[in-house]
């Protein structure tokens, strides 16, 4: 995957994300960002691979990213590991 795909996933997946509170305060303390951050931030690799990180945690929640991404586990995750992150424990 390309690096520029990749940013588009992620991209895809915060907005995804801020569509829904709950997910979106979840992500905001797991990572520690910032409602302020989202703009500042969605163009740095490290920022949307926290993004990807976070969607990646649980199973229904990539599941429904994907889906609504048209998107398939493994292309999220490929995505990740373009933006410089390791294979997460899918568990």
């Amino acid at each position: 995957m390309q690096t520029g795909q990749a940013e588009i996933t992620a991209i895809q997946a915060l907005s995804w994300l801020a569509q829904d509170d709950e997910k979106l305060l979840g992500f905001f303390n797991t990572s520690g960002a910032a409602p302020g951050d989202l703009r500042s931030r969605a163009q740095e690799p490290e920022f949307l691979g926290f993004v990807l990180d976070f969607i990646m945690q649980d199973d229904e929640t990539i599941l429904a990213f994907c889906q609504y991404a048209g998107l398939t586990p493994e292309a999220v995750q490929q995505a990740r590991i373009t933006l410089g992150g390791g294979l997460p424990n899918w568990t």
